[in-house]
């Protein structure tokens, strides 16, 4: 009886769908991507405006271009209606995309960008009392139920080329809440699939600097850890009018001290403030990788893949110094084996211009591809 006991039990863990594929790493492997953002994020645009602005001809591009992969930002609002009820046209819009990069050999990492209980860059718009993620156990249930629907659409995608970001840039007041929080998720989305790759970033918008105290789930070599760096601000939010610094309108310097004491001296006094810290600092490309130092100690801690989710420079940012920066990330990039997008495909930060069908930074594009 003892070893019938035995034999049943490992056969149950054999044939048991979540223990037997917990353990199996995917051949989810990523290089250089792109976001294809403003499209099921960040935009009003609706029906045959938004059917038509990224189409299967957007990722054989990128995929002749010798990208490898998407990352493909969605939001609750173009999902879900208040109520909670699916909009059928959004839901179809994402399927077709994982087909089209399935077809053009692009992985996917379908990320959950911006949802009702929590938008990333309300502290800036005055409506960070509407972020209740971290303080409603319901706002909580919510999420994951929202990811429970999405996986029940999208889980007969293979787990080698299809991948979630259940959460972009939290801004936490705590480094715990998100830690509790992603543990909660994780636990929820192994529930119903125990090996779907889960990309996972730090707190406060996904900083390198937050890494450190982020609390990684044990065990799962299923995960991407993530991490967005637009340092230096100055540079690559030049000005772009969404935040402080997007003010300032004298001369950078990159590599180098970015302000002078001339242009500090020359600015108008409500922006000095921010403009202080680049002052003193010298931006090069030791700068960034002393930032990325703690990133990648996470990473090689628990032995995972790191990628970078976000950086790029704003289209009215000085093109040479640019591209300056974005040759000094791609070197930091390939020495510590680093995977990112670029934020993003299309938009301001973007290569390509979708009204007019042709490359708004062919350079740019070069660059990236290392050519």
């Amino acid at each position: 009886m003892k070893k019938l006991l035995n034999l049943l039990a490992v056969m149950a863990f054999v044939f048991s769908p979540c223990l037997a594929q917990t353990g199996k790493v995917n051949n989810f492997r990523i290089k250089r991507g792109t976001n294809v953002s403003h499209w099921l994020s960040q935009s009003e645009a609706r029906g045959e405006m938004r059917r038509l602005h990224i189409q299967e001809e957007d990722f054989a591009r990128l995929e002749k271009l010798g990208f490898d992969f998407v990352r493909i930002p969605i939001d609750e609002v173009q999902f879900w209606d208040e109520q909670g009820n699916k909009l059928p046209e959004a839901w179809t819009l994402l399927t077709n995309a994982l087909d089209w990069a399935r077809k053009h050999n692009l992985r996917a990492i379908v990320d959950l960008h911006i949802i009702r209980s929590h938008y990333f860059n309300a502290v800036n718009e005055g409506g960070s009392a509407a972020n209740t993620l971290f303080t409603s156990e319901k706002s909580q249930q919510d999420l994951i139920n929202l990811w429970y629907q999405l996986s029940d659409a999208l889980k007969g995608y293979s787990n080698d080329w299809v991948a979630y970001e259940f959460m972009n840039e939290p801004v936490a007041d705590e480094h715990e809440q998100w830690n509790q929080l992603v543990a909660k998720v994780h636990k929820a989305l192994r529930k119903v699939e125990p090996q779907r790759t889960l990309v996972i970033g730090s707190n406060r918008w996904q900083g390198y600097e937050t890494m450190k105290y982020l609390r990684v789930p044990e065990g799962d070599k299923n995960i991407v850890l993530s991490f967005h760096y637009y340092n230096p601000m100055i540079l690559t939010h030049y000005k772009a009018w969404w935040t402080p610094i997007g003010k300032y309108t004298g001369k950078l310097h990159y590599p180098g001290i970015l302000v002078s004491k001339e242009d500090y001296d020359a600015a108008p006094d409500d922006i000095k403030p921010e403009l202080e810290q680049y002052t003193k600092q010298v931006w090069d490309i030791n700068k960034i990788r002393e930032d990325f130092k703690d990133a990648i100690a996470v990473a090689k801690k628990y032995d995972l893949q790191l990628f970078c989710g976000e950086w790029g420079f704003y289209e009215l940012s000085d093109r040479e110094q640019g591209y300056q920066w974005t040759k000094d990330m791609l070197s930091v990039f390939n020495e510590f084996n680093i995977a990112w997008t670029t934020w993003c495909y299309d938009a301001d930060f973007g290569f390509w211009d979708q009204l007019h069908d042709c490359f708004k930074d062919k350079q740019l594009v070069d660059l990236l591809m290392g050519k």
